[in-house]
């Protein structure tokens, strides 16, 4: 079983580039109910991926914790 749960990303203000500090994720689009299939995606050793989804551009940056992105409140908290 998997140590850690994996981070959820949304993008409900419709930037073009959101910066993440991790390079495994799910993009989950918007805010459900407005979300699309949650979609795991795996930059391995690149520095960018985009989800084919929502076509939004995530871009690992060093120094930003796993629940913090730029811009800011783009970390999505799944109930539990």
């Amino acid at each position: 079983m998997a140590d850690h749960a994996t981070p959820h990303f949304h993008n409900d203000i419709g930037t073009s580039v959101i910066h993440i500090g991790t390079r495994e994720f799910k993009c989950i689009g918007a805010e459900p109910p407005y979300d699309h299939p949650h979609i795991f995606l795996d930059m391995g050793t690149e520095d960018e991926i985009i989800c084919p989804y929502c076509s939004t551009l995530y871009k690992h940056r060093t120094g930003l914790k796993v629940t913090e992105t730029e811009p800011a409140d783009c970390f999505h908290s799944p109930a539990p």
